[in-house]
């Protein structure tokens, strides 16, 4: 007979509990609440002040005390989910003494919060596709490049002597390049007083703009969101796949329970 009961240890069913989770989401939420609050003097030098850093290291211990037990309910599964990891991490630099030349580790305390991406499913699907759009974004990446050195090498030799200020070399050109792709302040505070001196420059910034802010930059979302849409997929396809086995095995066991009651009527 096919035994579908539940594998797990006790302690891996306490960690994985709904309860659990959200307990752990709703302590990140407070600590995020409570390390914003301690950059205010007037609060930390109140009566407030030390009751927060005794609650920051209450729930810092709780999260260590998380992990260790994530750990030792499954060591092996643990290392194969990279959120896990993730979570290790942040819990590690953490713990990390904030005195001394390390005074600075205090600002990275802030990293906790970033522990909501792996406690929150839609965040870890975002996150997911992200990653899995990096590939397709490094050509795009690299198209941008050719674009911007071509235009900096250009605007270079034409408004050097000009505008050293903006297009002294390919460096500040291409940061010029930038402002103009990003639309900040790229007619009144660049184009137009490249204008005055060159009528015709618009000829070469305007083509620039649609190439790159209205062409190469939706390209980014195009790539990513069919990235997110793949991972979407994905896992509605696995979530699918595992229904049909959890019922495959369901319909095993009641066939091999009504095999027992028919071998226990005939006997």
């Amino acid at each position: 007979m096919i035994d579908v009961t539940n594998a797990r240890t006790p302690l891996q069913n306490f960690t994985e509990h709904p309860i659990f989770g959200r307990t752990i989401l709703t302590l990140i939420v407070i600590n995020a609440i409570i390390l914003g609050m301690e950059t205010s003097d007037a609060i930390m030098a109140s009566m407030l002040g030390p009751i927060l850093l005794i609650l920051d290291k209450i729930i810092l211990g709780i999260f260590v005390v998380e992990v260790v037990l994530r750990l030792i309910a499954d060591f092996k599964g643990f290392w194969r989910n990279p959120w896990r990891i993730f979570d290790l991490t942040i819990v590690t630099i953490s713990l990390i003494p904030a005195t001394g030349a390390l005074s600075a580790m205090r600002a990275f305390r802030i990293l906790r919060v970033l522990r909501l991406i792996s406690q929150v499913r839609s965040m870890r699907r975002v996150v997911t596709g992200l990653l899995s759009a990096l590939p397709g974004m490094g050509s795009i990446v690299l198209l941008l490049s050719i674009i911007f050195y071509v235009f900096a090498v250009i605007s270079t030799k034409l408004f050097k002597d000009a505008f050293p200020e903006w297009f002294g070399s390919i460096g500040e050109s291409s940061y010029t390049l930038f402002q103009i792709m990003t639309l900040e302040s790229w007619s009144m505070g660049v184009v137009r007083p490249v204008m005055e001196q060159f009528p015709y420059a618009w000829l070469l910034f305007v083509p620039f703009i649609i190439m790159t802010a209205f062409t190469v930059l939706n390209l980014f979302i195009g790539v990513i969101v069919d990235a997110m849409q793949h991972e979407h997929e994905q896992e509605a396809r696995e979530e699918r796949e595992n229904l049909i086995s959890d019922n495959e095995l369901i319909l095993s066991e009641l066939r091999a329970l009504r095999a027992e009651v028919k071998e226990l009527k005939t006997g």
